[in-house]
């Protein structure tokens, strides 16, 4: 007498339907975020073509006939099925946000700057002979390392190295290893202002404390002369280890990176750090990636406040090459 094949069971289709949520989750983040994706860090999009695979291969076994499972493995795929939820969460939390004009017009080659781009990095190169300094500078968590092109690019065209990082997933302490990096990469550079926008800001900082003109004893490379914040703060306090010079530029409406920590930061710095405040500038004012969730409101037109804060760095650069 014939025995009949097993039901399928509430966990086989609730992980089938998570599997296939997922498929949909990486085409729509594909097709809205293409172009974010082609120039990003390989690993996000590694991530995204692990989450496929993954998601097939609990589809297929999700719909194959169905088999007799014990009591511990049903807990176990219930379990894997909220692991897996939650990764899609994390995928779709780290989407990029991709540049803006005149940020990607800025990635262009001419007037005196050469743009290279890899996998990792973005390098913009004054045409003729640079000059001993360089600015290596952090994006902010989740911005496209092109976001800042624009902004920054005014040092290259004044005849300095600028080395922006594409970061792994887009955060920033993932890429504590890239300052390095560029230090090797750029032998013709002696010093390096390292700087940072909100979370690049953070692990700038942390960069610029082991590797300041104070830390040759302690191992450091002693190369970094400067440090900028770009409506940032260090997230502890390094007033009494840190020798570099130090540059914060926030702003009135940022409602991130408040003006409220911003001078709270002050307690966490030398005590002759410079502090810049652009009136009416917002947090996303810092780069070019459109509007970012929890931000204030901007009182002044993007261009004035990036042209504010271009001559900001521009100035601080040539004060310390000079």
């Amino acid at each position: 007498m014939s025995t009949a094949p097993p039901a399928r069971t509430w966990d086989d289709i609730t992980a089938a339907v998570v599997a296939t949520l997922g498929l949909l989750l990486v085409a729509a983040i594909t097709a809205s975020t293409w172009d974010a994706l082609v120039h990003a860090h390989p690993l996000y999009p590694v991530l995204l073509v692990v989450t496929v695979l993954v998601c097939v291969w609990v589809l297929w076994r999700s719909l194959a006939r169905p088999r007799e499972r014990s009591r511990g493995r049903t807990i176990w795929r219930v379990v894997c099925i909220i692991l897996g939820a939650a990764w899609l969460a994390l995928m779709l939390w780290l989407v990029p946000m991709g540049p803006e004009e005149p940020a990607v017009s800025a990635m262009d080659s001419g007037n005196g700057v050469t743009v290279t781009e890899t996998a990792t990095s973005i390098t913009l190169t004054p045409d003729g002979e640079a000059e001993a300094t360089g600015l290596f500078f952090q994006p902010g968590a989740l911005v496209d390392a092109r976001a800042y092109a624009a902004i920054v690019r005014p040092v290259a065209e004044v005849g300095y190295q600028v080395v922006i990082p594409k970061q792994p997933a887009g955060i920033a302490f993932l890429s504590v290893g890239a300052f390095e990096s560029a230090v090797d990469s750029n032998p013709t550079v002696d010093e390096w202002i390292v700087g940072g926008h909100s979370l690049g800001g953070v692990v700038a900082a942390i960069e610029a404390d082991a590797n300041d003109h104070g830390s040759e004893a302690e191992g450091g490379s002693a190369n970094v002369a400067g440090l900028l914040f770009y409506g940032s703060y260090p997230a502890d306090n390094i007033n009494s280890t840190l020798t570099a010079e130090v540059l914060s530029i926030s702003g009135t409406e940022d409602g991130l990176s408040t003006p409220a920590k911003v001078e709270a930061s002050r307690e966490l710095l030398p005590a002759d750090a410079t502090f810049i405040v652009i009136e009416g500038a917002s947090h996303a004012y810092f780069g070019d990636y459109g509007v970012q969730s929890g931000d204030g409101t901007p009182t002044i037109s993007h261009d004035e406040a990036r042209q504010q804060i271009s001559e900001a760095t521009v100035d601080f650069v040539n004060a310390l090459a000079r």
